[in-house]
């Protein structure tokens, strides 16, 4: 029989996502397990080799490191100086055989004992209890994070909600989406019964004897300036019209509002709204209503209805 034990090997995305790695192919990091290329960017376990503590990859270095990783974290939100974390030279490995005993070794040392396998077994155990029933219970008083503190006043005024209403399918509160409504021009056309000005259930828009074209397009802010956000998001629905030799009649919008107080949803709101408008009026489409949600990061779409002349067009 033969027992035959190699490295660990790095896996080809570590090399290619631009962060220095060594000679075997694992991201570089400094002893805060903060990379050497990014200090905004943590590495650990498996995928990390710490400058000058080059170690074998295996369960023990990850999870002592891991502790380090929970800390660091949390210390760098709050601004905090990092703790260090330094590898031991060697370590225990126990391997059971299956036969009731275990082989455990220790730098250039090894024994094979029967009470090395209830050791291994016992350990084993009790790191399970550790992650089950072994789990401190959750404080029943509200503790504010130390990153809150830091974050400054929107982030403590927000976490004073205890229960936050997320209205019907999380929509974005009534009293937030009627201020900012009210705060943008909003595009029409005459063929608009009940637009967007009105509380009504449903748009009404007359239709014509010409074709009708409908669209929808919907995607997530891959730009943080809100107001260019919304352009962007009703030319991309608007481009379908275009594309189509379509001319836009009506426009319903579906947005998404990023978790945040009440005043700056508002503007938000007030920003992607206002340049989607802009460019529905360079394209003489009307704005006849929407559906507001929230989410963990903005988001906006379009549902256009426009006519068509047969005649005139490609089809």
């Amino acid at each position: 029989e033969a027992l035959w034990c190699t490295q660990g090997a790095a896996q080809q995305w570590i090399s290619e996502c631009g962060l220095p790695v060594d000679e075997d192919g694992f991201i570089k990091t400094s002893t805060t397990l903060q990379t050497l290329g990014d200090t905004t960017i943590f590495a650990a376990g498996d995928t990390a080799t710490i400058e000058g503590y080059k170690r074998p990859k295996c369960g023990v270095f990850a999870v002592f490191s891991g502790l380090t990783l929970a800390r660091n974290v949390r210390l760098i939100a709050r601004g905090e100086p990092l703790e260090h974390y330094y590898p031991q030279s060697e370590f225990l490995g126990i391997i059971g055989l299956g036969d009731g005993t275990a082989v455990a070794s220790r730098g250039q040392l090894a024994w094979r004992t029967k009470w090395m396998w209830d050791l291994k077994d016992w350990i084993d155990r009790k790191w399970m209890w550790n992650y089950s029933i072994g789990l401190p219970d959750m404080p029943s008083d509200s503790v504010v994070p130390a990153s809150a503190k830091v974050a400054g006043e929107d982030a403590l005024e927000l976490l004073k909600d205890d229960m936050r209403c997320g209205g019907c399918g999380s929509k974005v509160g009534a009293t937030t989406l009627s201020n900012a409504m009210k705060r943008i021009s909003i595009p029409t056309r005459p063929e608009i019964v009940v637009g967007a000005e009105s509380v009504e259930d449903c748009a009404v828009v007359k239709v014509d004897t010409e074709t009708s074209c409908q669209t929808v397009d919907f995607f997530r802010a891959m730009i943080t300036d809100p107001y260019n956000f919304g352009r962007i998001a009703a030319n991309h629905s608007l481009s379908d019209m275009h594309a189509m030799g379509c001319q836009p009649v009506s426009a319903l919008a579906l947005v998404q509002l990023a978790h945040a107080l009440p005043r700056i949803q508002e503007e938000d709101m007030v920003q992607m709204m206002s340049g989607a408008c802009q460019a529905l009026k360079e394209s003489d489409c009307a704005l006849v209503g929407g559906h507001t949600v929230e989410g963990i990061e903005p988001a906006m779409g379009f549902t256009i209805t426009g006519h068509m002349d047969v005649k005139e067009s490609a089809l």
